[in-house]
């Protein structure tokens, strides 16, 4: 072994003898080869930022002499029969292993934030519903399916979850986010990539770091973040999903923090990821992030130079093609102008992913001859996650339904499949491009089942308006459907799509926060009549509709639903009609106003509402709100004595389902650092955990609280947990103190930071006496 790879075997101690061995043989351009992606399908569908500018027009034969990294969505692009892409893909990693010198297959990833993103896989609810749901033990089961599902058609590498924290709702990705709470997202987060690597698919992490952060929450812009807020609100997420997770793959953000690019900082790709966190895996760019350090940072002086900053910071795979890796950094390392040791230290990470994979002993002899990819296993776990999803905002006891003999079916959202989804399911992604071709699999509308529910009933539907548009000439018809109804049903909100494509999704960011188009004005209009009005929100992010929750002229009853995926429309009407009990909670605050953002629950004292503003930012409804079709009492929180520094807080809460039906009450535990060396959240999750109990009955929770998850960076940008008192309590939101308790944390500062993510734990004992 020469004295390169010698030292290349201790700067990348997970590549094995074989590996090195490997790397050893090839050539400059076949080192290259592996460092890239290439979009076999890309055609002029805008599926990705600037897809039709950066296009390549590189022959797929060529692009493949020497070999590829990875094959970037084969079944993702465009609708294609799975079975019959399989067989196309198996033959293809045929002819790579056996018309390449060294015959490495190549590495196959997909899309699969919301499900396998392809014709005919199960679409499941949005990240922004697995927030809501508040329940990392089914997520991990969804990611389980999914990655069942890519690896039967020979998918390696899923480039899901996003573990971005939601910072202001105006951003158009809101609905890939999980939510404003970091321990939330890192929790469910991490939970989903268990279930996707249990599954034998790499998970990839997005977008590390800072990227929902964007200035006045618009797609790609700067962030103007404080290291201190990068510490403790954005990487905590990324960190557990590494340290507990163990996941394999991270993809950059987008995002210049403080004027540098994170594609160029190796700070955060190689000193934070590697050197602090002790990553083992694989970076890869955020599709096009190596060539926009040349066309939209301009801190790179042509695509040579912009290879030569994304390589060395740390990004080893270039994606979706080879824009930058392979002609331009060819040169580079050629005439020595790049290192390539720089090259040899990503080759051996992407063969080490191969090698873990088993590509490298892999056969292609069999590929499926069918598959389901929307078995009764997806539609089972879909149909669960999208039912305690659901929130609800408010209700007069008008829900739920019973059994009118009239319903007025209003909103431009009533009867569409595509609303029910999510920006990066298949369908609003990539079929939106391809009118005509159906949809793949069953996703029956709320109307649809509606009427299913209520066959005796009258159901008068009129959409009254669109999503989008000031059309009002159907609102007319929509009011006098609902003068005549017992009830009327008003469903509006978003429709996701891309990029001007829709009214929410990624590269749609808003300036207003009002429901998009007149569809305040139809809500309006319907309430005035005086029918109890009972408005369904499908969206994407939070809305300001404070005045259908509160006042005079609020709405009956307002159901939150993000996006809830193929089996929502059966949630919500199961829900509407009591066969189901609504338990979701608000993973984002309910914004008062456009002009409040950017807001978190998390903010120090200054931060919330004081009397030297005229400005309010309190939310119209707080994190972690929803409320049920009973009402829970929770008492007697009780802390057991002090705790030291680096122990773990033991508290108590006694939980009682007060109402006359059974239901499921999430349990949620605050706590505030009274007195801290730098300011601290006046309100911050500590724990939580779903109880589900019978009328009548009561169940101790005790939760079991490091000291650690009260940690944050001082000032001398360590990371401590630091004595003193802390007040808990628990209720039904961050801003609900229904019993409250303090403790005492003692001894001196307790130093952490490379011990594995604090986490709570819950136990509950029931009590059906």
């Amino acid at each position: 072994m020469s004295i390169d790879h010698v030292e290349l075997a201790a700067a990348t101690p997970e590549a094995s003898s074989r590996v090195l061995e490997l790397l050893s043989q090839m050539t400059l351009d076949e080192k290259l080869a592996q460092l890239v992606g290439f979009w076999v399908d890309q055609g002029d569908e805008v599926v990705a930022p600037m897809a039709g500018e950066m296009a390549s027009s590189a022959r797929y034969e060529d692009a493949t002499v020497h070999g590829l990294g990875h094959l970037t969505r084969v079944y993702g692009t465009r609708p294609v029969e799975p079975a019959e892409r399989a067989s196309w893909l198996w033959s293809e990693q045929r002819r790579l292993q056996t018309e390449t010198r060294l015959g490495i297959p190549a590495l196959v990833h997909e899309e699969c934030l919301t499900g396998l993103a392809a014709w005919k896989a199960a679409t499941f609810p949005t990240p922004l519903a697995w927030g809501a749901a508040f329940d990392p033990q089914l997520v991990e089961r969804m990611g389980h399916a999914i990655g069942r599902s890519m690896r039967e058609l020979g998918v390696h590498q899923g480039l899901a979850p996003v573990l971005d924290v939601i910072r202001d709702p105006r951003w158009g990705r809101v609905d890939e986010c999980i939510a404003e709470d970091p321990y939330v997202v890192g929790t469910i987060g991490t939970a989903y990539v268990r279930g996707l690597q249990g599954a034998g698919v790499h998970a990839t992490l997005k977008h590390f770091v800072g990227y929902s952060a964007s200035q006045s929450g618009r797609n790609h812009a700067p962030v103007h973040v404080g290291r201190r807020e990068i510490e403790d609100v954005f990487l905590p997420p990324f960190e557990m999903a590494l340290r507990s997770g163990g996941v394999r793959s991270v993809m950059n953000s987008y995002a210049e923090i403080d004027g540098i690019p994170v594609a160029a900082t190796a700070d955060y790709l190689t000193g934070i990821l590697h050197d602090r966190w002790g990553f083992d895996g694989v970076v890869v760019s955020d599709y096009f992030s190596v060539a926009f350090l040349e066309t939209m940072h301009a801190v790179a002086a042509d695509k040579g130079h912009a290879a030569h900053l994304a390589l060395e910071a740390g990004i080893d795979v270039e994606l979706p093609s080879g824009d930058a890796y392979l002609a331009p950094l060819a040169e580079r390392v050629r005439d020595g102008r790049t290192p390539e040791r720089l090259v040899d230290r990503a080759v051996l990470r992407v063969l080490s992913q191969k090698e873990q994979l088993g590509l490298l002993d892999a056969t292609f002899d069999s590929p499926p001859a069918s598959i389901d990819l929307d078995d009764t296993e997806h539609r089972a776990i879909a149909r669960e996650l999208a039912e305690k999803s659901i929130v609800l905002l408010s209700n007069d006891s008008t829900l739920p339904l019973g059994a009118p003999a009239k319903i007025a079916l209003i909103g431009p959202n009533a009867d569409s499949a595509e609303a029910l989804m999510g920006c990066y399911s298949f369908a609003n992604h990539v079929l939106a491009h391809h009118p005509g071709v159906p949809l793949g699999f069953e996703i029956p509308t709320v109307a649809e089942e509606l009427r299913a529910r209520y066959p005796d009933a009258r159901i008068d539907r009129h959409e009254g308006c669109a999503v989008e548009g000031d059309d009002r000439s159907g609102i007319a018809a929509a009011v006098e459907s609902a003068r005549s109804s017992d009830v009327a049903i008003v469903v509006v909100g978003d429709r996701a799509g891309l990029f001007g494509r829709g009214t929410v999704g990624e590269g749609n960011d808003v300036e207003s926060l009002e429901l998009p188009g007149i569809q305040r004005e139809l809500v309006e209009s319907v309430i005035a009549v005086g029918t109890p009005v009972v408005m369904v929100v499908l969206s994407g992010r939070p809305y300001a509709i404070g005045w259908a929750l509160d006042g005079g002229g609020a709405a009956a009853a307002v159901v939150q639903s993000f996006f809830p995926g193929e089996e929502g429309g059966s949630a919500l009407v199961e829900i509407l009609a009591g066969d189901a009990h609504p338990s979701g909670h608000l993973p984002v605050s309910l914004p008062r106003s456009a002009g409040a953002q950017p807001y978190s629950y998390l903010h120090p004292l200054l931060g919330g509402p004081n009397d030297v503003t005229s400005s309010d930012s309190t939310p119209v409804r707080a994190f972690g709100f929803g409320m049920g079709y009973t009402t829970f009492d929770r008492t007697d929180l009780r802390v057991d004595g002090d705790v030291p520094t680096d122990g773990v807080i033991r508290a108590s809460v006694l939980v009682r389902n007060t109402g006359k039906r059974a239901g499921s009450d999430l349990v949620q535990i605050y706590g505030h650092d009274v007195v801290a060396s730098v300011t601290r959240p006046v309100a911050q999750l500590l724990g939580y955990v779903r109880v589900d109990l019978e009328p009548g009955e009561q169940a101790r929770v005790v939760f079991d609280v490091p000291s650690a998850r009260l940690g944050f960076t001082n000032r001398d940008f360590v990371r401590v947990v630091e004595p003193g008192d802390v007040e808990l309590w628990v209720g039904s939101s961050c801003a609900h103190k229904q019993t409250t308790a303090s403790v005492r944390l003692t001894g001196g500062d307790y130093l952490f930071g490379s011990d594995a993510p604090a986490v709570t734990t819950a136990t509950i004992t029931h009590d059906r006496s």
